[in-house]
């Protein structure tokens, strides 16, 4: 499967495509974390010098529509049911200083003390990969998107899972019949939205809720003889006063290794009460009523010993089980795998380590780390244990992807190089020495570039 993977993968690079694909085997075959971009020119697995190295990564061309067609059709990751389980989140590549970089956006950063949140300038990018079951670092990228100042993140990310989710269905991952593959988001994203967006595809949208959020509970039958428009909502449901908690339909509670006692409360047909602003400011019609379900999860305690705060979930599914209900948090729980990938692809992989200008080119090398990662979930069961002297032994099948890696030098000697030699060659001459630059390069505000009405009636005032 490997072997399979590496030429489909050179098939993909259309330009400079022996560069790109010996500087994703330098990547992988590198002693010790990716620190600085030309300093894979020097792994013995790059014989070209750090001149093709930037060409192919400022100029290079990979076919991204055919990679991401390779990838879906890889083996993937199910859960104990069967079903394939996705998550989707934001990770950024921060640029503070690059002015002359177009198209970068504030990015939400976490600071080191509680509640010192940063907004520093960089690209963000919008990644998709399956979950493993069982605690692991290991996840299945599929795609990723960046960000742009103009797109709307919500439709935006409703359009990247339903490419994947077509790309699955032609790989034969899910036929009719098979249980709805379950994408679970974070608390960034309105997952109502991409509910009531997703909603003709075969997933089940899971999302985490801020806890400040108020909700509607289901309205109560009409009764006989009654006139006017029946109700569409009933009482309020909000999250930060336990008074407005009628009874839950379904309460569980599990045992836990980790987090002790964990206690689920679900409410059923739970739903936001939408309005005509922002991004519903211009559906046309009455606006819809997207029911689901609602999970308040309690736990004893997290690592650490820190005091817990209850997880607040909303599924788009109705009429849950309490087996099912158990089964929505604990796949929420898996969620937080992909943020392990983030962290391969930063500080082992050296996603955000080049200062890249071009955007375009950002993208590129993206697509070459995802594809790194792929060739290292590939060749998971293929690597030995080579563990430095004072860390433990791995039992078989639980190496990490840092651990793969550090072995996968000898795994890559067994494997086909379809690159072909270097030719040889000089450098060009470049500009000569002494000489003023007279071609600067532009500089780019940060930030969104277009701006919506926020309600009903200044949309009617612009267009009269």
């Amino acid at each position: 499967m490997l072997s399979r993977f590496r030429l489909g993968f050179h098939g993909c690079l259309t330009a400079r495509g022996d560069e790109l694909f010996e500087l994703a085997d330098a990547v992988l075959c590198a002693d010790g974390p990716v620190k600085t971009l030309v300093g894979l020119s020097l792994a013995p697995e790059h014989r070209r010098g750090h001149g093709a190295l930037y060409d192919a990564v400022n100029h290079g061309r990979i076919g991204v529509a055919r990679l991401r067609r390779v990838l879906a059709g890889l083996p993937l990751p199910r859960a104990a049911d069967g079903r394939l389980v996705l998550a989707v989140d934001v990770s950024n590549w921060l640029r503070p200083g690059a002015a002359t970089s177009p198209d970068r956006l504030f990015c939400h950063v976490y600071g080191r003390a509680k509640g010192q949140a940063q907004m520093i300038p960089g690209w963000p990018y919008s990644v998709i990969a399956a979950l493993e079951p069982g605690r692991t670092s290991w996840t299945a990228v599929l795609d990723a998107v960046r960000l742009g100042p103009a797109d709307d993140q919500a439709a935006v990310t409703a359009g990247q899972v339903r490419d994947v989710i077509t790309r699955l269905i032609e790989a034969g991952h899910w036929r009719q019949g098979d249980p709805a593959i379950l994408v679970i988001f974070d608390a960034g994203y309105d997952v109502p939205r991409l509910s009531f967006l997703l909603a003709d595809l075969p997933v089940e949208v899971l999302g985490r809720l801020r806890s400040d959020r108020v909700m509607k509970l289901p309205a109560a039958p009409r009764r006989p003889g009654t006139r006017g428009r029946p109700r569409k909502h009933g009482g309020e449901l909000a999250l930060s006063d336990p008074a407005t908690w009628p009874a839950p339909q379904t309460a569980t509670s599990t045992l836990t290794s980790r987090y002790g006692l964990a206690v689920a409360a679900a409410w059923d047909r739970v739903h936001p009460r939408l309005t005509h602003r922002c991004a519903w400011l211009d559906h046309d019609g009455p606006l819809p009523v997207i029911e689901g379900t609602l999970i308040r999860l309690q736990v004893d305690h997290l690592p650490g010993d820190r005091a817990p705060k209850p997880v607040w979930l909303w599924s788009s599914a109705t009429g849950a089980t309490p087996e099912q209900v158990d089964r929505l948090w604990q796949a929420f729980l898996r969620r937080f795998d992909l943020e392990h990938t983030f962290r391969l692809f930063k500080q082992v992989l050296g996603w955000t380590i080049p200062r890249i200008r071009d955007p375009v080119a950002a993208d590129r090398w993206t697509w070459l780390v995802i594809a790194c990662h792929a060739q290292l979930r590939l060749a998971r069961p293929l690597a030995d244990d080579l563990r430095l002297p004072w860390e433990r032994p791995a039992l078989p099948g639980r190496l990490t992807p840092a651990r793969v890696r550090r072995g996968f030098r000898n795994i890559r000697a067994t494997m086909p190089c379809p690159a072909g030699a270097p030719k040889p060659g000089k450098p060009g001459p470049g500009r000569p020495p002494g000489s003023k630059n007279r071609h600067p390069a532009p500089r780019h505000d940060v930030g969104k570039t277009t701006r919506r009405e926020l309600t009903l009636k200044a949309r009617r005032e612009r267009t009269g």
